[in-house]
């Protein structure tokens, strides 16, 4: 894939894509967003990426907001044409059936943090620092960051980071159950992928069934999302997968998937 703001590769069925504008700490401008939209629906299209890593180019930012320079000019149409841009990305990486990985690497504040939040799993470097500071220039968190904040870490810890604008470090994100591990800076991108490497070997399709269930399940009560689990539950029975996985265990063998 060629893009201008964006560097990718994939290994062994593991994309990894990093936000490439370094000079700019890989701040989100609406070019920007629509490659990472082009990127999602082109990996979710390509049978061979089982899961991706997404990652900020250098060393300072994972990414560092939205671009203001970009977003000063605006008014309320614009504006919220440009919030809809952030929810269709964040929307189609949480119903990619695939696994995303952020290796938040730096800042991720505002559109930064709001991209980590729609992703699956969140590794943080010791340097990360996360925040909604959209308070500070007079706007709210745009790209679901009211919404999907909250649901991760609870209404009163998100009220106070929205409402204060205030960063948290890589510690205290883990602390509050934003991240789920934290790495020396220079092991992040590793871990991350041994964590997808790990992933990748398990059978793709329940993966991503189970990426659905975890994903349908918190938007509904718990019995209809326990009913969802169990229709998703029952779709494995009809795969390749399901049949070579339990002959696999029973074989006393590692199962060898082919994502059907």
């Amino acid at each position: 894939m060629d893009f201008e703001n964006l560097l990718y590769n994939c290994n062994e069925g593991i994309a990894t894509l990093y936000i490439n504008r370094p000079k700019a700490l890989n701040a989100l401008n609406a070019a920007t967003i629509r490659e990472l939209i082009s990127a999602f629906t082109r990996i979710g299209a390509d049978a061979e990426v089982k899961l991706v890593i997404l990652t900020g180019s250098g060393e300072k930012a994972f990414v560092a907001g939205a671009d203001i320079s970009e977003m000063q000019p605006l008014d309320a149409i614009t504006g919220r044409q440009f919030a809809l841009l952030g929810h269709q990305l964040a929307a189609l990486i949480e119903e990619l059936p695939k696994p995303v990985i952020a290796a938040v690497n730096g800042f991720a504040l505002g559109g930064g943090c709001e991209l980590a939040l729609c992703c699956d799993i969140r590794l943080a470097s010791d340097n990360a620092r996360f925040g909604q500071p959209e308070v500070n220039l007079g706007v709210i968190p745009g790209f679901g960051g009211t919404q999907r904040l909250a649901r991760l870490i609870g209404k009163g810890r998100a009220s106070e980071l929205i409402m204060t604008g205030d960063m948290v470090d890589a510690a205290e994100a883990y602390r509050i159950g934003l991240v789920n591990k934290v790495y020396p800076a220079a092991e992040l991108l590793a871990a991350a992928q041994k964590m997808a490497q790990k992933i990748a070997s398990k059978g793709p399709v329940a993966v991503g069934l189970a990426k659905a269930a975890l994903r349908d399940g918190l938007e509904t009560d718990l019995t209809r999302a326990c009913a969802r689990e169990a229709d998703l539950f029952g779709l494995c029975f009809a795969t390749a997968d399901q049949k070579e996985g339990m002959q696999a265990f029973l074989e006393k063998r590692p199962a060898q998937f082919a994502g059907k």
